[in-house]
């Protein structure tokens, strides 16, 4: 995400080297979706520039490659994910959860094996799962059984919320598009473990999305009250203003903790998209 073009020159730098693009979105936001992980193991270079390009506390949760989710189904993928292991070693804490997002075609059927999988994971991480068949949505008793099985192994539930984007016809293209592409998930706020992760997605419009988050807010600063650690993702379907609006976020969860919003740190300073200018000059 932090290379996205409609974001330079107004969020980043541009021209800005490839090694320093990271640097630059982590002045923005500290934290961001390890989704090309999904698509592609990293080398341990590449792993190893990100985390010289972020502080220990950037939190960076990593997707499981596609090939042992959706492709090995949690089975026989024992070489792929010591892969994995080892390409991402280089981030530290900063990959401290990883995050396994599993088919839409995954389900209550299924969890004996997410069950088995979790069990023989490495202690070295903490683990967050993403499901997307209805029926953990729709069915008591497959939220039960999800819920049992993910406590066990002290794995998050991740909540991915498109109740926004869905909520009326599209008027974008990109909009369009994410409605053709994105599944339509109903909003689950139940935290299992003290480090919940949510993703929501909004709308191109600025105003449909604040408004669409109202809930979230309340749920973030609860969290944060009892303790908990959240990491919140904001998308549109452009993302073009989604390095704002993710800040604009964090100012609400701040202000509904009143007293308490020491509880939440402030986001850092933004790095100038524009470079100044060079001083005018005679000789």
């Amino acid at each position: 995400m932090w290379t996205l073009a409609p974001w330079r020159g107004r969020y980043v730098p541009h021209p800005l080297p490839a090694e320093q693009r990271l640097s630059a979105y982590a002045s923005w936001c500290n934290a961001v979706e390890g989704n090309t992980t999904f698509y592609a193991t990293p080398t341990r270079e590449t792993a190893a520039s990100w985390a010289a390009q972020t502080s220990p506390d950037f939190r960076l949760p990593l997707k499981l490659p596609r090939t042992v989710t959706h492709e090995r189904r949690l089975t026989g993928a024992e070489a792929e994910l010591a892969a994995f292991y080892d390409a991402v070693e280089p981030l530290g804490p900063r990959s401290g959860v990883l995050w396994i997002q599993l088919p839409g075609g995954f389900g209550p059927g299924d969890v004996g094996a997410l069950a088995t999988f979790l069990r023989h994971l490495p202690r070295t991480h903490r683990y967050a799962v993403e499901v997307r068949h209805r029926a953990f949505f729709e069915d008591e008793r497959a939220v039960r059984l999800l819920e049992r099985t993910l406590d066990a192994a002290g794995a998050e539930w991740v909540p991915f919320d498109t109740t926004v984007l869905f909520s009326t016809p599209p008027t974008t293209d990109a909009e369009r598009q994410a409605w053709t592409h994105k599944p339509r998930m109903p909003r689950r706020s139940l935290a299992l473990t003290r480090a919940p992760i949510v993703r929501y997605l909004g709308r191109d419009s600025s105003e449909e999305t604040v408004a669409g988050w109202a809930p979230w807010v309340e749920t973030v600063a609860e969290w944060l009250r009892e303790g908990r650690s959240p990491t919140f993702f904001l998308h549109t379907p452009g993302n073009d203003e989604a390095p704002a609006l993710a800040r604009r976020f964090h100012d609400e969860v701040r202000a509904r903790l009143g007293a308490a919003a020491e509880a939440l740190a402030p986001l850092p300073e933004p790095v100038p998209p524009v470079a100044p200018e060079e001083p005018l000059t005679l000789f």
